[in-house]
Formats: structure tokens, sequence, C-alpha cells
């Protein structure tokens, strides 16, 4: 894939595009980035990419979440499934697979709101074409300055769930 679109960005005659192969929590680059793609990032991959597009100052991304289990791990092993409250999205094995899903990606887009991004959910694809068809599109807020985001971006679900989440853990 690196290969071809490498070769493509050639052949169209298009500069400054970079690809690159190799593991997102271990990728540097002192460079900014325009524009952040992810598709189907598994798990915590997602947090990575978008650790790096806040961190760098990408102008936009675009993200496609997959394989969330972070958070559907962590409400195994915690006392989130005695609240009441939450009984009924935790009892049925498919509905707490998603309802984990969505919380791991409400917080994220509830971060990059927090780290001046304007967010939107969005269906990218046709639900025949594939089920993992959320996107994260991000676009940079101009004007925004860094020192107004607070220290700690805590977000409340996570409190009363007793998860924890990795770009929340990245960004504190």
């Amino acid at each position: 894939m690196i290969e071809y679109c490498s070769r493509l960005s050639d052949e169209l005659c298009l500069k400054n595009l970079s690809f690159a192969v190799g593991d997102i929590a271990e990728f540097g680059e002192d460079k900014k980035p325009d524009i952040i793609i992810t598709l189907h990032a598994c798990d915590t991959a997602t947090d990575y990419a978008l650790n790096y597009a806040i961190k760098k100052g990408a102008s936009a991304i675009l993200s496609v979440p997959c394989c969330q289990h972070e958070i559907n791990l962590q409400l195994k092993k915690n006392k989130a499934g005695e609240n009441p409250v939450f009984e009924p999205l935790l009892k049925y094995g498919l509905i707490k697979e998603r309802f984990s899903a969505l919380v791991t990606d409400a917080v994220r887009g509830e971060l990059l709101e927090n780290f001046g991004y304007k967010v939107q959910m969005i269906e990218f694809i046709d639900d025949e074409g594939t089920p993992k068809n959320l996107m994260i599109r991000a676009i940079k807020k101009t004007g925004f300055e860094k020192e107004t985001v607070a220290k700690k971006s805590s977000c409340k679900i996570l409190q009363e769930l007793g998860v924890s989440q990795t770009l929340e853990n990245l960004l504190n």
C-alpha cells in the first residue's frame, strides 16, 4: 500500500506527501501534518494516531476507528455492572460491546473538541459495506490557543463507569 500510494502521488505530481508504515505508538515526525487519516486502526491505535494529530496540530483528522475493546474489557473487571443505571447496557454481550465502542468514540470526540477541533461523527459508508462505518471528522478551529486547554480533560462518563481510555491518558 505504501509503494502504491507513493507511486500514485508521483504519477499525479503531488508534492509533500509522505506515507509510512510502523507502530503508531512509536511514530515520531517533526513536521506538522496537514491531515491525519486512519482507516480501521484497531483498538488503541486510533488513540495513538489522534494523540499524534492533536500534539502536532494537524489541520484536519479523518479517523475510522475499529475494534474498540479497551473499555469493554475494563467493564468486565470493575464494578460498573453493579450500578443499576448501566445494568441494561452491560447485561448483553453485543449491547455491551456496542456501548463500549460508542463511549470510546464519544470520549474521543470530546477530547478533540477540548483541544480546539470542530468534531462531527458521521457514517461514511453504507451499512452493507461494513458495520464499522463511523468516521470522526475533526477540523482545527482557527484562533484556538493551546493554553486554553485544561491540564486535566477528564470525562465524567469514564469516571462513572470506573474505566480509563488511552487517548485521555496520553493527553494528560
